[in-house]
């Protein structure tokens, strides 16, 4: 299992995201939905563009912070346009941490569609927690 995002995290390994930058309290994946992703409409469902937007919050908190993990405390998210679900055309998310504190992440993350539409936005709230000793399994 990878360790791109500095840990192993099954479910992002499983939905298939990747990361393009992880730093200066900035991130960018990028999401290729597969047909299992869609929703009865055939665009991306509310529940994975929700997922992927917390990995990109998540990430852009943790990258001024890397040995430390994050959970998330809240998280509000508004939809503007359908996400497509198409695998050869990939999702972008865009995360950007607005302020911290001591043990405190507010972050902002954005969905685009591969035409560089806005699809939906998110604000959130991530705590940081000292990273787990944890052994890494192999597949």
């Amino acid at each position: 299992m990878s360790l791109e995002f500095g840990a192993a995290i099954p479910f992002v390994h499983h939905l298939g995201f990747t990361l393009e930058r992880f730093e200066d309290g900035e991130s960018t994946l990028h999401f290729a939905p597969r047909p299992e992703h869609r929703n009865s409409f055939h665009v991306t469902h509310g529940g994975a563009v929700m997922t992927f937007l917390d990995v990109v919050m998540a990430t852009a908190a943790r990258s001024v912070q890397q040995d430390s993990g994050v959970v998330t405390i809240e998280m509000k998210t508004s939809f503007m346009r359908p996400a497509p679900a198409l695998p050869s055309a990939a999702l972008v998310g865009r995360g950007r941490l607005l302020h911290r504190t001591r043990t405190m992440a507010f972050v902002e993350g954005s969905l685009f569609d591969p035409e560089g539409r806005l699809c939906a936005q998110s604000t959130g709230t991530f705590k940081y927690v000292p990273r787990a000793q944890q052994s890494v399994p192999t597949d």
